[in-house]
């Protein structure tokens, strides 16, 4: 078996990023946004997103030594660091999301592999097809009432979860980082799709979209 690691394959020269909602027309719903809006949505555009996999025990100690932060270790449990940057999702019992700043995946990427060593693991770098749309306001969960059936009651939903659920008629990762925010992470496929629902869905309450912030 093959013992060969390779994962810094970046170009040489500099690459012209685009985010997945670059044919949305962010800039133009933005310029028609609610005065008083129920609900806002916010594409987190160019986060790094990482793909964990491996034993709970040595990824733990390698992400407590990387970023000071224990591995989430139950069902559906979100967690940041201490500046509220960055976060580790648990996906499934040996796989977890990790988003960080834009610029970061890279050189995150390289501390933790040698903070892993010889131990048996993956890291995959997903930024490129994913990203995160943030959606606030009082009327932010009918908002998600009206487009997934996971149950997104407080009681059943507190902040610090996250799960993949049907989302429209596609998938995401819903998360609620805070008891003001809900986040989506959707891959780059469906995304466009996802924010026109999104739009549609938010209208009756007053819709405010905020261009892709970096």
């Amino acid at each position: 078996m093959s013992d060969v690691r390779m994962f810094d394959s970046r170009p040489a020269t500099a690459v012209d990023a685009e985010s997945p909602l670059a044919v949305s027309n962010l800039a133009e719903r933005a310029r028609r946004s609610a005065a008083d809006p129920g609900v806002t949505l916010r594409e987190r555009a160019f986060l790094g997103h990482l793909i964990l996999r491996g034993g709970a025990i040595v990824l733990d100690e390698a992400v407590r030594e990387v970023l000071g932060v224990s591995l989430p270790a139950r069902p559906g449990a979100l967690v940041h660091d201490a500046d509220g940057e960055r976060s580790i999702q648990w996906l499934s019992p040996d796989e977890w999301l990790l988003i960080v700043p834009e610029g970061e995946a890279y050189t995150l990427e390289k501390r933790l592999r040698d903070a892993l060593g010889d131990a048996h693991f993956a890291i995959v770098d997903v930024s490129g097809g994913q990203t995160l749309v943030e959606l606030s306001g009082p009327r932010a969960r009918e908002v998600l009432m009206k487009s997934t059936p996971y149950d997104v009651h407080p009681r059943h939903f507190p902040a610090g979860k996250g799960v993949t659920t049907t989302f429209a008629k596609a998938t995401a990762i819903l998360r609620r980082p805070d008891e003001e925010r809900w986040e989506l992470v959707l891959r780059r496929s469906f995304a466009d799709y996802c924010y026109r629902w999104l739009v549609d869905a938010g209208e009756e309450y007053g819709l405010a979209v905020e261009e892709s912030g970096r």
